[in-house]
């Protein structure tokens, strides 16, 4: 495997990248073929992804977390998406799945929760998308509906990371009119009335669940409510903002550091006209536009969550990143096949899984077209809360327990 191609010389996570990097190529490496064959759901990897702690890079301390902030989320996403991106499709999913309890969570539930997610024992997931309203948050039809001390919630919720692995579901339903009628609440696994639907293969991301979620008249306590009643489209929000976006992003990088290491790789091993493919005027330029395009998905990448980390308003700099690195690693996919040609749809090649994950970068959090409908309200003079201001820096809990550890 080549080296990363970087965008800045120093790394402040260089050692953290190491060993992510390392472990990816000695437990996971020898798996990704199976994981492709079987197309089943894998339970057992990202368990021990999470038992390294690297769920909780943005926990605090206080709750057994890394405290690493985002920028280290991403480089622990990359590197294990450049070895299998189904993998770190689903430790991004977990890491997007605490944000609603680092965000909106109380003291109880923050305590309850975040260390055993910190731990790995926990892996958490947020169900928001149904069937009928796919991106129209607005327009979801699940229900919840206070019954004493309890809401009944009913409801389907469709591609939901982790869905078939997950162990507590942040759920968000509607208890009213209008976009404060949306709530959300934290649905345990074993929970009577929640089903998770059998597995659906996919065309990529082969081993990672993101299925549906059934609600059935399931019944949790008030206390289980996450924020306020009208709280659930902040919850959601916020959430695909400040992790969803630059999780997905983090994906699609290190599939595109995937593209480009073996790529090179093949184009200085194979040989045409009795050289070498990459000395060819066009192979070259098309392994410089790989060049170019992964350094410029590093760099917006990197940039939008070193600004995260800041505490500087930045919701349209992870919008952008998704949506451009994204583009890129279509653009890259395309290249890289013109330059393996038919060999490159042999599944004894990898080029051909990385063109097929790359696909599956476009939906979550958005697609293409919904991070232009914010930048261009943006560019319009549309105003919207900025959720990178209102939770800023690396860690954030409930400011009663900051400086008291979880008992």
């Amino acid at each position: 495997m080549t080296a990363a191609v970087t965008a800045h010389p120093a790394d402040p996570h260089e050692r953290l990248r190491s060993v992510v990097r390392d472990f990816a190529r000695t437990w996971i490496a020898p798996h990704v073929t199976r994981l492709e064959q079987d197309q089943t759901v894998e339970h057992d990897l990202p368990r021990l992804i999470a038992a390294q702690g690297w769920i909780g890079a943005t926990i605090d301390p206080a709750y057994g977390g890394m405290g690493a902030g985002h920028e280290a989320k991403t480089v622990i996403v990359e590197e294990i998406s450049r070895v299998s991106a189904a993998m770190g499709a689903a430790a991004q999913a977990s890491q997007l799945g605490l944000a609603k309890i680092i965000h909106f969570g109380t003291v109880e539930q923050q305590r309850e929760w975040l260390p055993r997610i910190a731990d790995g024992t926990v892996l958490p997931t947020i169900a928001v998308t149904e069937p009928g309203s796919g991106g129209h948050v607005l327009g979801m039809q699940a229900t919840g509906r206070r019954k004493g001390r309890d809401y009944v919630l009913t409801g389907r919720k469709v591609f939901v990371g982790n869905s078939a692995i997950g162990d507590v579901h942040g759920v968000v339903v509607r208890t009213g009119k209008g976009s404060k009628g949306l709530t959300a609440f934290l649905v345990e696994s074993g929970r009577t009335g929640l089903t998770v639907s059998p597995h659906r293969p996919a065309l990529g991301l082969h081993g990672f669940s993101f299925g549906e979620l059934v609600l059935d008249e399931c019944r949790v306590p008030a206390a289980n409510m996450i924020g306020e009643p009208g709280d659930g489209l902040a919850v959601a929000y916020s959430s695909s903002t400040l992790y969803g976006r630059p999780n997905l992003t983090a994906v699609a990088l290190g599939l595109h550091q995937a593209i480009y290491d073996t790529t090179t790789e093949f184009a200085r091993s194979r040989t045409r006209y009795g050289k070498p493919l990459a000395k060819l005027p066009t192979i070259r330029a098309k392994l410089g536009e790989l060049r170019s395009h992964l350094l410029t998905a590093r760099t917006l990448a990197y940039h939008a969550v070193r600004l995260l980390d800041a505490g500087r308003p930045c919701d349209d700099d992870l919008i952008n990143a998704k949506h451009v690195t994204t583009e890129l690693l279509q653009d890259s996919a395309r290249t890289a096949m013109n330059i393996w040609a038919a060999a490159g749809l042999l599944t004894e090649h990898p080029v051909q899984r990385y063109v097929r994950d790359a696909l599956h970068m476009f939906p979550p959090a958005g697609t293409g077209d919904i991070q232009l409908l914010r930048l261009g309200e943006t560019a319009s003079g549309v105003t919207h809360p900025q959720w990178s201001a209102r939770f800023p820096g690396t860690a954030h809990t409930h400011p009663d327990v900051r400086s008291a550890p979880a008992a």
